[in-house]
């Protein structure tokens, strides 16, 4: 978490994305509402996943091509509804504003609220009007 002192620093570099990654899924795993989600319905191995979290971030946000998978069918058997998204959107969005400033923080931001979305429409838990 970001202290009064800590300066915040534009998103440039592979360990700046991995900095988000571990500072949110923290954030995350301890969160009361969404954290069940991650550890006892989806039974995450946090060992295996953050490295795929940092590839798919580092894809998205650098250009980097180390991502392979497909993000949304795992979602899908998790009976998620529209607050759990709202939750982990709010908690992304602090964690990005703790450490980051700049053009690509808030393309973080955007990304992560595009992706909410989508999930939420494929999930049928939000209409396209």
């Amino acid at each position: 978490m970001s202290t009064p002192t800590q300066e915040r620093k534009p998103l440039e570099t592979r360990e700046d994305v991995m900095l988000l990654v571990d500072s949110f899924y923290a954030k995350v795993r301890a969160d009361g509402y969404i954290g069940p989600i991650f550890t006892d319905v989806a039974k995450v191995d946090w060992d295996e996943h953050l490295p795929k979290l940092y590839n798919f971030w580092s894809d998205l946000l650098l250009g980097e091509d180390t991502y392979r998978g497909r993000p949304f069918p795992p979602h899908t058997k998790l009976n998620l509804e529209r607050g759990h998204f709202e939750q982990w959107l709010r908690l992304f969005v602090e964690t990005v504003d703790e450490h980051f400033v700049g053009l690509k923080a808030n393309e973080a931001k955007e990304r992560a609220y595009r992706i909410a979305r989508n999930f939420m429409i494929n999930l049928q838990l939000l209409s396209l009007e």
